[in-house]
């Protein structure tokens, strides 16, 4: 292959990376605002800045571009949850999967919107996802979770409920974020106030988990 062949291939590449990134971020956006009956392919277009022609050539059918985005919210959150291995502190590691949670909740809400619309509409359209890759993610956590347990790391609690606890907490501050700011004096949170958010949740959840010993410790 000639060396403008190349080129051209790299270049047809990137755009074909920014036109897809385009459209999926206005997915979500829409898709969180009007729910998957409400959505349309020419709305996206429209927050994309692009013909409907071209979202419809990458992406063919509007549930097509539903599952894309609902899978990368999923792969999104499923990285969050990286630091929660056997080998880690747990605390730490649960620690820094709920400030990644919250960072996220705050970068991008939207993403959160259409998950907490779909669960709540019964996942008609990705309860297959539910069953499969959710099912398999949550088990893998809750054996590293019983395994600190185990090794009397953190207390005999629930690692499912934690994890059901966990969810709700960080993602209210998305899916709830008008009822937030109207208690914030109409103001969204700034950087400080995020920050605290962080320490007041992690010690909300953590406390529940921690050896007595170590609360007093760290206290």
């Amino acid at each position: 292959m000639s060396d403008v062949n190349k080129t051209t291939r790299g270049i047809q590449s990137r755009n074909r990376e920014e036109v897809t990134a385009r459209i999926l971020v206005a997915a979500e956006k829409v898709f969180a605002e009007f729910g998957y009956a409400g959505a349309s392919i020419s709305r996206i277009a429209a927050v994309a800045g692009l013909p409907k022609s071209n979202v419809v050539y990458y992406f063919e059918t509007k549930e097509a571009l539903y599952r894309r985005v609902v899978g990368e919210i999923f792969d999104i959150w499923r990285a969050a949850a990286d630091s929660i291995r056997v080998d880690n502190d747990p605390i730490q590691a649960l620690g820094e999967y709920i400030d990644t949670k919250l960072d996220l909740a705050r970068t991008r809400p939207y993403g959160s919107k259409v998950w907490a619309n779909e669960i709540i509409q019964r996942a008609p359209i990705v309860q297959d996802y539910l069953e499969d890759e959710l099912r398999s993610w949550t088990e893998n956590r809750i054996v590293v979770i019983e395994t600190w347990i185990k090794n009397e790391q953190i207390r005999p609690i629930s690692a499912r409920h934690l994890l059901y606890a966990i969810w709700a907490t960080t993602q209210h501050y998305a899916d709830f974020i008008h009822q937030i700011t109207t208690l914030n004096e109409g103001e969204e949170l700034t950087d400080v106030q995020w920050d605290e958010t962080k320490t007041a949740v992690k010690d909300l959840l953590l406390c529940g988990v921690a050896l007595p010993n170590r609360i007093r410790a760290e206290g």
